[in-house]
């Protein structure tokens, strides 16, 4: 068949991706969004809970939030570039536009919240499903066709590689080229084989890694495809070590992916207790329950250990019942399904695997190392988290990134006016014949998940990491003899990624021996 063909390419369909899609549309290029979901609002995007900062540039208090949140680590250039411009982004496209329901005073005036390490309330927020609402919203408003004739959304297409000439091109000279991306080969899963999609830019915005972990909060999706192609391709990658883990999650052996107890419900005035009663983030930290993240972490896992308990409990039963309900409905419901009423009992919690601070190196305007390959959101790193992401950013983030991306690629549409690359240039996709045992393929994914758990999670040691190191070499080699010659599926495809971004996690953390943020080297 016909290659698909783009003026831009956005994968990924989560916040920073709509945002992106939606900016470059209106301005009349050709956009694509690509999804390995069969229903497009499945991201990590609509699983956040807590919130959207809403920044005044006068908020004098934001970069200080920012730095005490990171250690001191989080580039100064991307915290000031956020805080002149967020603010008349999210006005602008989540209010105005896509009508984003944040909740909202009696009078009608904006409702703001506070999470742990921010000085004041500055976060927007609706009940505890604010990511919901926003993804919701945004795509109700991209798939508007009278509006946005010119976006098309491939759902259930994985994004396998990203196209250059020097590595995909059909003749030797194509080699000599710049080593630009000029698209990428999608697996079509329903249709069962692989295509090529052209176009003259592309946009990572695959979200993050937290998939990679046994215990996380995020879609399964997160696995670090958007990552491991970047890689592949040639692009720059940097603070993989720096992966944030949320300190309260809900405590149940039903699945990996743990339902976030939201920090918000810490900003509200939750109380952590252990097993025994006894509150104990006062021995840990100065601002307690609102301590940054990777210390209220530590601190639980202090704690199991102490008292042999494997969780502590968050407690918010002292506020009124009617408020608590009216205030996290979703995480009412969730708690009572699982035989915890949060209006008169405390939730258990322990820590999960939530954020991926580092990524593909990209500029502020999310340019990557390779010409025409921009990275958005959680996939790319722009330096603003550093060490530790400051509560609430993530959201904020996506939605800026994306739209200084597409707001890039407009001052460069000059460049949109020819035809894309020639599509008989580069060469189709070779697919194996082996038959794919999932059996297999299931077992290796629990393998990296176990062992990204144990030996490469909250607390890191030498031993650990090379005991990680040998498994992950072994199981390395096993995949790629396999996938050369294998029949495809998108589960092959992930495990494929994952390992490749659990080495990338790996080595960044047997490199850095510097306790940071929320990187801990016991040894």
């Amino acid at each position: 068949m016909k290659s698909y063909e783009f003026d831009v390419m956005v994968i990924g369909s989560g916040i920073a991706g709509l945002s992106a899609a939606i900016t470059l549309a209106e301005n009349g290029l050709r956009v694509g969004v690509v999804t390995r979901e069969e229903d497009p609002k499945v991201s990590n995007t609509y699983w956040a809970q807590g919130g959207i900062i809403y920044l005044d540039e006068r908020d004098d208090d934001f970069i200080h939030d920012l730095q005490k949140a990171s250690a001191g680590t989080s580039n100064i250039s991307a915290g000031q570039v956020i805080l002149n411009s967020s603010g008349k982004i999210l006005n602008e496209l989540l209010l105005e536009k896509a009508k984003t329901d944040f909740m909202r005073c009696e009078e009608g005036s904006l409702k703001f919240t506070r999470e742990a390490a921010h000085s004041r309330e500055r976060i927007l927020y609706k009940g505890d499903f604010t990511g919901k609402e926003i993804q919701i919203s945004l795509l109700n408003y991209i798939k508007d066709k009278s509006r946005f004739p010119n976006v098309t959304i491939l759902t259930s297409h994985t994004a396998i590689d990203l196209i250059t000439p020097l590595h995909h091109g059909v003749n030797i000279t194509q080699r000599y080229e710049e080593n630009k991306v000029v698209g990428s080969y999608l697996f079509d899963q329903k249709e069962g084989r692989v295509k090529k999609a052209l176009s003259h830019f592309t946009i990572l915005a695959t979200g993050g890694v937290g998939a990679l972990y046994l215990h996380h909060s995020n879609s399964e999706g997160a696995r670090g495809d958007g990552h491991a192609m970047a890689k592949r391709a040639g692009a720059v990658l940097t603070d993989m070590e720096f992966i944030q883990f949320h300190p309260t999650t809900f405590y149940d052996q039903s699945s990996h992916r743990r339902f976030l107890i939201s920090e918000a419900l810490r900003g509200e005035g939750g109380k952590l207790i252990n097993c025994e009663g006894f509150s104990f983030m006062e021995n840990y930290h100065k601002d307690k329950e609102l301590a940054p993240r990777d210390i209220v972490s530590r601190a639980i896992v202090e704690e199991t250990i102490k008292t042999g308990h494997e969780c502590v409990y968050l407690d918010i039963s002292h506020k009124e019942s009617g408020w608590v309900q009216d205030r996290f409905p979703t995480i009412f419901q969730h708690c009572l399904k699982n035989k915890v009423d949060i209006t008169k009992d405390p939730i258990p919690v322990v820590p999960a695997a939530h954020y991926t601070c580092g990524g593909v190196k990209s500029d502020l305007v999310g340019q990557t190392s390779l010409p025409s390959l921009y990275a958005v959101g959680e996939v790319a790193c722009t330096g603003l988290h550093g060490a530790n992401r400051l509560a609430s950013t993530s959201l904020l983030e996506g939605l800026s990134w994306g739209t200084f991306a597409a707001k890039d690629i407009l001052r460069r549409q000059a460049f949109c006016k020819g035809p894309v690359y020639p599509e008989d240039t580069i060469k189709d996709w070779f697919d194996g014949s082996a038959e794919v045992d999932s059996a297999l393929i299931t077992q290796d994914r629990m393998m990296v998940k176990q062992t990204m758990w144990n030996y490469v999670g909250l607390n890191r040691t030498s031993n650990r990491l090379n005991r990680a190191k040998a498994m992950f070499n072994e199981l390395s080699d096993e995949i790629v003899k396999f996938y050369k010659n294998a029949t495809l599926q998108d589960n092959l495809i992930g495990l494929r990624n994952s390992v490749e971004v659990a080495m990338m996690v790996l080595n960044a953390s047997m490199r850095n021996k510097d306790s940071v943020g929320c990187f801990y080297r016991e040894d």
